[in-house]
């Protein structure tokens, strides 16, 4: 598929409706996570240092998957679309690591027990964002 034939973005736009409200729940969990990560690496690093290293690694997947689906283009879509599948595969390997061993995780990530701490929307979030990120995919332009 060469670039010509990709329209720079789908019809849908991420600036209205339900593409705002991914984008701002993805800017708060990049805002809450890097906070969180911070403060913890910051001042209580030689606690939980998986933890804490975990914690980072997700507000960088948020920070990322929140910058790539605020902008327009295909390069976009494709860098969103890892971020989340990144994301995904975070928060259930984390979540079944710290049920599976909880004396590995002397305390919680974001992802800790599916982002029980939460109220388990790191674990709705991707799916949510994989289905919109599908509805949205870049298309090929009719052939006129």
């Amino acid at each position: 598929m060469e670039p010509s034939d990709v329209e720079e973005h789908s019809p849908r736009t991420r600036s209205k409706g339900v593409g705002r409200l991914i984008v701002a729940v993805y800017g708060i969990f990049a805002l809450s996570a890097t906070a969180r990560a911070g403060y913890q690496i910051a001042t209580k690093f030689a606690e939980a240092p998986l933890a804490y290293v975990l914690s980072a690694v997700a507000a960088v997947v948020y920070i990322v998957a929140t910058v790539a689906m605020a902008r327009k283009g295909v390069t976009s879509w494709y860098v969103t679309c890892t971020a989340v599948l990144v994301e995904l595969v975070g928060v259930l390997a984390v979540g079944t690591l710290s049920v599976v061993a909880p004396q590995d995780f002397a305390q919680d990530t974001v992802w800790s027990v599916y982002g029980r701490g939460y109220g388990f929307i790191p674990l709705v979030l991707p799916f949510v964002g994989l289905a919109w990120l599908y509805t949205n995919r870049p298309r090929r332009q009719p052939v006129v």
